[in-house]
C-alpha cells in the first residue's frame, strides 16, 4: 500500500500533458496569461522565440488569468506566446555533491550555470515537522563566538534572530560562525545581496575551510523576487535534506528583510492590499512558514540564525517585530558598540537565548548572571564616570565595576581569526565570574572602612 500511495502522490503531482496558455498582458513585473490552469507556486516557461525560454512563476489569478512573474530578464516576452506548465510541485536537487558548492535558487552553480549531478530532490515548500514529535532543545552547540557562546547559548534547533543596522559586521559574523561551528553543515543563503560583496564574503569571510562543508545559496539583488524567495527556500529545503541524513546542520539566512522585501513586491503584483509599511500579510503568513521548518527531529536538527537589517536601529520595525516573535532569541548588535571598535559588536543586555536555562549548567548560569549584572551596572554609571563625577569609594558595586571592566571588555571582544569553542568560552565565563567575586570581596571591607573614616 505505501508503493501505491507514493505512484498516487507521483501522479498527482505530475502536471496534465499540454497545459499551456498564452501571453494577454505584461505590466510592471508580472505578466498574464489566458488558458492556463496552473494552481500557485508552479513552475511555467514562457517561449519567447530566438530559441530562448524565460521561467515564471504563478503568483495569483485575475479577471480568468493567471499572474506569473519572470524568475529571470523578461527581455522578448511579447503578447500571444506560448506558457507551458512545467511542474506544479517544485523541487530542488540534493544530495553530498552540492558541499562545498555555491548555487542560485534553481540549484544550478553560480559560476557555470549547470544544475548539480545528484539522484534526489527535496519540495521547497513542505510543512513543518509535527510539533509533539519535537525532541527538546537540550544540547548546546558551538557557533565560535565567546560571547555568544558564554552569555546567550545557543541549543542544537534553536532558532535565533541577529538583528542589526547595516555596517555593525552581520557578514564578518556569520563568516566566523560558518568557519568555527561545532555543527556538521552549514547551509548560508545569501538574499539579496550586493554581487560584488557576495564574492568578498565567499574569498574573506567564508574562505576555503568554511566552503569545505558548506552550501551557499545565492540570489543577488538585480534577480527577480521570486528567485530572491526561492533562495530562502531553496537553502531550507537543503538544510533538511542534511538533517534527515542525520546531520547537526546550521543554517544561516542573510537576511530575513530582504525576502520580506521581495514578498511585497510579489504581493504587490499580484494585487494584494498593503498592510504595515506597504508589506501584505502574505509577507508575515511566509515568514513563520520558513522558520517553524528549523528545529530538532529524531534523525537530526536544523539550527537556523536569521539575519535582520532593521531600518534607523528600530526594533519595532514590523518585519524585525514580526521575527522576534517566531524566534527563539535574538542577538542585537550595537552601532554604538561598533563605533567603539569592539567586535563582535553583541549587546549582551540588548539580547537573549530562551532555550540558554536548558543548556547551560547551574555555575555557568550563575557566572552569566554575574557578568550581565556588572554589564548593567556600567550602563547605569559610565555617563557620570565619563565626566568625573563619581567618587571612588562611594559604591562598593560601583567600584567593582570601574575596576573590572577591562576584562570584561576583552572578554567580549574577539578576533576574525580567533575561534571559541563552547568549552572553552564556558571556562573563560567562569575565570571572569571569580575574578568579579574577588573583586567584590575585597571591595567590602574598603567600603566598611570608607564609611568608618566618614563617620
Amino acid at each position: 500500500m505505501t508503493a501505491l500511495a507514493e505512484q498516487i502522490e507521483i501522479a498527482r503531482r505530475t502536471p496534465a500533458l499540454g497545459v499551456t496558455g498564452r501571453v494577454t498582458a505584461f505590466a510592471g513585473m508580472s505578466l498574464s496569461a489566458a488558458g492556463l490552469p496552473a494552481p500557485i507556486g508552479s513552475l511555467c516557461e514562457v517561449f519567447t522565440g530566438s530559441r530562448r525560454s524565460v521561467f515564471a512563476e504563478v503568483i495569483g489569478f485575475r479577471q480568468g488569468t493567471t499572474l506569473l512573474m519572470p524568475l529571470e530578464a523578461s527581455e522578448g516576452i511579447s503578447k500571444g506566446q506560448r506558457v507551458r506548465l512545467v511542474t506544479t510541485s517544485q523541487k530542488i536537487a540534493v544530495g553530498p555533491a552540492l558541499l562545498g558548492q555555491v548555487i542560485d535558487g534553481l540549484g544550478r552553480r553560480l559560476d557555470n550555470g549547470r544544475p548539480i549531478d545528484t539522484a534526489e530532490a527535496y519540495p521547497l515548500h513542505c510543512a513543518a515537522p509535527e510539533a509533539t514529535s519535537r525532541p527538546r532543545i537540550d544540547v548546546p552547540l558551538s557557533v565560535g563566538i565567546r560571547s555568544i557562546n558564554a552569555l546567550l547559548s545557543v541549543g542544537c534547533g534553536q532558532r535565533l534572530g541577529v538583528f542589526a543596522g547595516t555596517g555593525v559586521g552581520k557578514s564578518v559574523l556569520l563568516g566566523m560562525m560558518a568557519r568555527y561551528t561545532s555543527a556538521d553543515v552549514t547551509v548560508i543563503a545569501l538574499v539579496g545581496e550586493r554581487g560584488r560583496e557576495v564574492g568578498d564574503f565567499l574569498a574573506k569571510d567564508l574562505g576555503p575551510q568554511g566552503l569545505k562543508r558548506s552550501v551557499v545559496v545565492v540570489s543577488t539583488s538585480d534577480e527577480s523576487p521570486p528567485m530572491r524567495m526561492r533562495a530562502c527556500f531553496a537553502a531550507t529545503a537543503v538544510a533538511e535534506y542534511f538533517r534527515d541524513q542525520g546531520a547537526g546542520v546550521l543554517l544561516l539566512m542573510d537576511s530575513v528583510t530582504r525576502m520580506a522585501m521581495a514578498g511585497r513586491q510579489i504581493g504587490l503584483a499580484a494585487g494584494e492590499p498593503p498592510a504595515t509599511k506597504g508589506y501584505p500579510p502574505s509577507v508575515f503568513a511566509a515568514m513563520p512558514r520558513l522558520m517553524e521548518r528549523c528545529g530538532r527531529t529524531p534523525r537530526g536538527s536544523i539550527t537556523g540564525l536569521y539575519t535582520v537589517l532593521v531600518e534607523g536601529d528600530d526594533l519595532t520595525e514590523p518585519v524585525a517585530d514580526a521575527a522576534r516573535g517566531i524566534l527563539d532569541g535574538h542577538i542585537w548588535l550595537s552601532r554604538r558598540l561598533a563605533s567603539r571598535g569592539q567586535y563582535p559588536a553583541v549587546s549582551v543586555l540588548d539580547s537573549i537565548s530562551r532555550v540558554m536555562p536548558d543548556l547551560a549548567d547551574s555555575a555557568h548560569l550563575a557566572a552569566a548572571a554575574r557578568v550581565r549584572r556588572l554589564l548593567a551596572v556600567w550602563s547605569e554609571i559610565e555617563d557620570l564616570v565619563s565626566i568625573g563625577a563619581y567618587a571612588a569609594g562611594t559604591n562598593p558595586e560601583y567600584d567593582v565595576t570601574i575596576r573590572m571592566r577591562p576584562a570584561v571588555e576583552a572578554f567580549l571582544r574577539q578576533s576574525i581569526d580567533e575561534e571559541a569553542g563552547f568549552a572553552a568560552s564556558r571556562e573563560a565565563l567562569l575565570a571572569l565570574a571569580a575574578q568579579i567575586e574577588d573583586a567584590e570581596k575585597s571591595a567590602a571591607p574598603a567600603a566598611r572602612a570608607a564609611t568608618a573614616v566618614k563617620r
